[in-house]
């Protein structure tokens, strides 16, 4: 009997430890031949035995009981963070386990254009199928307060840049990201603004840098065109900036500015109103800004296009018509 004792917890012993080495095999082998990734959802709540589940009938796994004890065994059963992700079809069971742990889900690169209008970024994102569109239905004029920003109107609170974000995340998470980086940029030239601008608050030099961003042709002459702008203000002249006045046109607008339309009256017509327009028209980039907030030092209050992308500035009026005679009529 004795004999019998010793020899069964010997084979148990063998069985225990050539399953340990199984095991420690097959936590290290690759699962398959490497190959396209393959997008795999890990949903909020899901636990081991749903990821296992999971895993093996997309095919990733052969079976779900091992990968389940590996897991359990290595402690990480219960640390495994919902997302999307792309999965290696050569990935080991543990690189499995240190993705799902890590929450090293996919993430794609979006980009919002200088220049944009938030209608254009909705747009866009709602096009793109990778992410969540979890948007509310609300206008531009309402959008900033469904977001929770502090201006209700949109128009001109979101950086443009290229972010990187989860696949399948929400579109609100990466406009409040964006208005959180304007904001952050904007409070930076603010704070170095040069003296005597005629500005009241931050915002204003937003809506400036807007109009900036969308008359600029050539880069050069972005402090150039800030510097025309900032002159008419402080002389009480109105800009008579065509954008601002296609952007109250609204979607209407054809592409082609009329005498009629540039003397039709709207919030936005800075040939009709003084001042600046009530919201920004387009996104501004950070050069915008800065023109914004670092004027030249100029003191001229035209400018017209040579139709090469630069522009020709003017002091006087007279000036201005004979420039404007040479490169537009």
């Amino acid at each position: 009997m004795k004999r019998f004792i010793v020899s069964v917890l010997f084979l148990l012993v063998l069985l225990l430890g050539a399953a340990a080495a199984h095991l420690y095999w097959f936590a290290h082998a690759p699962l398959g031949e490497p190959g396209a990734k393959q997008t795999f959802t890990v949903n909020s709540g899901s636990g081991l035995a749903s990821i296992s589940r999971q895993l093996t009938e997309q095919g990733l796994l052969p079976d779900r009981w091992r990968f389940t004890l590996i897991a359990r065994l290595s402690g990480r059963a219960g640390s495994l963070k919902a997302g999307i992700y792309q999965i290696d079809p050569a990935s080991s069971p543990l690189q499995l386990l240190a993705q799902f742990n890590k929450g090293e889900t996919a993430e794609i690169p979006l980009t919002l254009i200088e220049g944009w209008t938030v209608q254009q970024v909705r747009d866009a994102l709602a096009s793109n199928p990778d992410v969540k569109q979890d948007l509310p239905a609300v206008d531009t004029a309402e959008l900033g307060n469904a977001l929770g920003l502090e201006q209700a109107h949109a128009e001109g609170l979101f950086f443009p840049d290229t972010y990187h974000v989860t696949r399948g995340g929400e579109v609100s998470a990466l406009l409040k990201r964006s208005a959180q980086r304007m904001a952050q940029k904007l409070q930076e030239e603010w704070a170095q603004r040069a003296p005597d601008l005629p500005y009241r608050t931050p915002y204003e030099a937003l809506i400036m840098a807007s109009i900036v961003e969308k008359e600029t042709g050539l880069a050069s002459d972005r402090s150039m065109i800030a510097a025309v702008f900032v002159n008419r203000l402080r002389l009480g002249m109105r800009l008579q900036t065509d954008p601002s006045v296609i952007y109250g046109i609204g979607p209407s607008f054809n592409g082609n500015l009329t005498k009629a339309q540039l003397q039709q009256d709207t919030p936005y017509n800075s040939y009709t109103r003084a001042g600046l327009p009530p919201t920004p028209i387009a996104l501004p980039g950070l050069a915008s800004l800065h023109a914004a907030l670092h004027p030249a030092k100029s003191k001229a209050l035209y400018f017209v296009a040579r139709g090469d992308g630069s522009s020709v500035f003017s002091e006087t009026l007279a000036e201005h018509n004979r420039a404007v005679n040479q490169y537009q009529k």
